[in-house]
């Protein structure tokens, strides 16, 4: 699956805008700088799986909205996944991006 940047960025814009908040406002929400988010939306800047995530929780949705358009109620799963990947640093991330991958390849 090929991601769209430009779409991912307008999703973020769109969703930012649904709830009537500034770039500055889910910056701070997410620990980005202003630039950084702008630069995402504009699709300047690729965003990690780690970003994403903390998009995601800043502006209240799952990350499927952002990367596939479409909301999947996973109610606050999400969300504590979200918070163990925030605490995380570099080489424990690389490590659960790999762990993830190789997850959604297992059949259920």
């Amino acid at each position: 699956m090929e991601l769209n940047y430009h779409e991912i960025g307008s999703r973020i814009a769109r969703r930012r805008n649904q709830l009537h908040l500034t770039q500055a406002a889910v910056a701070e929400r997410a620990d980005l700088s202003n630039q950084y988010l702008s630069n995402i939306e504009r699709a300047v800047s690729i965003p990690s799986t780690e970003v994403i995530m903390r998009l995601a929780l800043a502006l209240d949705t799952t990350p499927d909205e952002f990367l596939v358009g479409a909301v999947r109620d996973t109610g606050d799963r999400w969300q504590e996944v979200a918070q163990l990947l925030r605490d995380m640093d570099d080489k424990h991330l690389e490590l659960a991006g790999s762990l993830l991958t190789w997850l959604k390849q297992q059949p259920l």
